[in-house]
């Protein structure tokens, strides 16, 4: 596997594969790599004929008093994870080589990111539009994935491509889970015993969701009050948000017709946490 952390030496490294007739497939992660990031790498892998991969912890993206410092970082284990699963390059970029002084440019998606984690992190997701727009400008990847997890920034960067007529294809792989139901997350390294203990409870009321569901409720403020309910009784639970909308569209309804997505964002203790299930078809559902 090939390490790179220039964007002219990345830029080099495409043209060489374009040049070979290669296709590529691109997975961004922040490091921290597991078992969901190493999905994606199958993925990619089967879809293409290259796969590349980025770790960089985007400052733009981290709200004040978020976690950035503290964001856990690995970049050796990862690069061992990355090549043990056929990743052909890595790219490490610094800070300084993505973000260089005097730098000024934002991508903003309306509308979309005005609810859920947009609405709880201001600013969040024009940071991530931001440094994915500048990521598939230097990879220029055929075919990029990206985890179900993280549901409403999917929804965005889609939107994003499309309005912006970039000549790539954004491909959503399934929630990863442990055996116990908990979505793989970094940010699951911060939990201490108890509050893994009670980050269950996110999966059990998409659980208790699509039971209902499947039982014929379709009323959103009913199924969003047995969330809740369920949560609440879960005393290191402190929730963020719990809401029922539309989906891909991500619009207000009173009742489920057609698809809609369930989205959860939960502390426990420091650590937030978030989770989704889409109800109605088969993309990404718990």
């Amino acid at each position: 596997m090939k390490i790179i952390e220039t964007i002219a030496e990345m830029r080099q490294f495409v043209r060489e594969q374009r040049g070979a007739g290669k296709t590529i497939g691109f997975v961004p992660t922040m490091g921290a790599l597991h078992q969901g990031h190493q999905e994606l790498f199958h993925k990619a892998g089967e879809r293409c004929d290259i796969v590349v991969a980025s770790i960089f912890v985007n400052p733009m993206q981290f709200g004040v008093n978020e976690d950035l410092a503290a964001y856990p970082r690995d970049s050796e284990g990862d690069a061992r994870k990355a090549a043990a699963v056929g990743v052909a390059a890595l790219f490490l970029p610094r800070v300084e080589e993505m973000y260089p002084t005097g730098y000024a440019t934002q991508v903003d998606v309306l509308g979309i990111t005005d609810l859920l984690c947009g609405k709880s992190r201001p600013g969040h997701f024009r940071g991530v539009a931001t440094v994915v727009t500048k990521l598939f400008n230097i990879v220029q990847p055929d075919v990029a994935f990206f985890g179900q997890k993280d549901a409403q920034q999917v929804l965005v960067l889609k939107r994003m491509a499309a309005d912006l007529n970039m000549a790539l294809e954004i491909e959503v792989v399934p929630i990863v889970r442990e055996a116990d139901g908990l979505a793989l997350s970094s940010r699951n390294a911060y939990l201490n015993a108890k509050e893994r203990q009670a980050a269950l409870s996110l999966s059990r009321s998409l659980a208790l969701a699509k039971q209902e569901f499947a039982a014929g409720r379709r009323s959103v403020q009913e199924l969003k009050q047995l969330i809740l309910e369920e949560l609440s009784k879960e005393t290191l639970a402190v929730i963020d948000y719990v809401e029922v909308y539309s989906y891909p569209d991500l619009a207000k309804t009173e009742t489920v017709a057609g698809q809609a997505i369930v989205a959860l964002a939960v502390r426990f203790g420091a650590t937030r946490l978030i989770d989704n299930l889409i109800l109605g078809g088969t993309e990404g559902c718990y």
